[in-house]
């Protein structure tokens, strides 16, 4: 289907595009901080239909073609504050972006759905799944961490890198791009640069915001620690990660697996910051050995 608009009651406008059949449990696909929803790629999409979903993908607010925040500037000095957990005001939290995803639901007259989201979008599953549990059919969170700063770190190397200025133009947000993508890469696989660059120039093209990503960057610094309220999630999860994430440190995964009754961690040797080609199989049976657990038909 070609991309759409939900617009929430709230006015932000959320673009999605649906795979499969809509009578099929439905299967929501959240993305990480600053990726759109090509990231998750068609063919990924299309395999997860082989399976029986009705698949939905989406831009997170501030990504793509969904609504823009302009008016709501973050400075350095906002981010460095957050990171050392000192007051801080944000345009929007972590359970704002959860509830874009509901108002998403509601909006395709979906009462519940499984959900399964890769970093930030790891995040934002967590948080809808303690928000309203009764909506989530099963979650499988992958790459991603529960919020309490003792687990799942950056490893130095990347902070170069994630301080650096993109620029507001198509070649140089390509080439970091590119650098990004070869410093979170799974070294037990090969990193296809030709993809890596054609998904950049596709991310640009659709509306790509430097200050869209600061925003969602300063909801993540601030976002609480669920570890408490994990353990009280009754659905089917799973936990995906890889062992050598340099991004989110494997032990985010770890602490997430571990704070949640009867959840299931897959970790993946060689598996970094990404998700490579080599893998959709992989990700996608733990994914749906996961929704066959939950009490929806399937």
């Amino acid at each position: 289907m070609a991309e759409q608009l939900a617009r929430l009651p709230d006015g932000t406008e959320i673009c999605h595009e649906t795979f499969g059949d809509p009578g099929d449990p439905a299967m929501l696909l959240v993305m990480g901080l600053g990726c759109p929803m090509g990231w998750w790629s068609v063919e990924f999409c299309e395999l997860l239909v082989q399976r029986g979903f009705f698949v939905i993908r989406f831009d997170n607010r501030d990504t793509g073609r969904s609504t823009r925040f302009r008016g709501e500037r973050v400075s350095r000095r906002q981010l460095v504050r957050a990171f050392l957990r000192r007051p801080v005001a944000v345009p929007y939290s972590m359970s704002a972006l959860a509830d874009d995803a509901f108002g998403l639901l509601d909006d395709l007259d979906l009462e519940r759905a499984h959900v399964a989201g890769i970093s930030m979008g790891g995040m934002i599953a967590q948080t809808m799944a303690i928000a309203r549990p009764a909506r989530i059919a099963s979650m499988t969170s992958i790459m991603s961490t529960t919020g309490a700063r003792r687990v799942g770190w950056q490893h130095p190397k990347l902070f170069p890198s994630l301080l650096a200025p993109a620029g507001n133009a198509r070649e140089s947000y390509v080439r970091r791009s590119l650098r990004s993508a070869t410093l979170m890469r799974s070294p037990g696989y090969d990193l296809d640069t030709d993809y890596v660059i054609a998904r950049a120039e596709e991310t640009f093209d659709r509306g790509w915001s430097s200050s869209g990503v600061v925003r969602q960057m300063l909801a993540v610094l601030t976002q609480p620690d669920r570890t408490r309220d994990l353990q009280h999630l009754t659905m089917p999860v799973c936990v995906i990660h890889g062992l050598n994430d340099p991004m989110v440190h494997r032990s985010g995964g770890q602490a997430t697996a571990a704070g949640i009754p009867g959840a299931q961690l897959v970790t993946i040797p060689g598996m970094g910051h990404d998700m490579p080609r080599a893998l959709y199989v992989t990700i996608i049976d733990a994914i749906t050995r996961t929704a066959r657990r939950a009490n929806v038909s399937h």
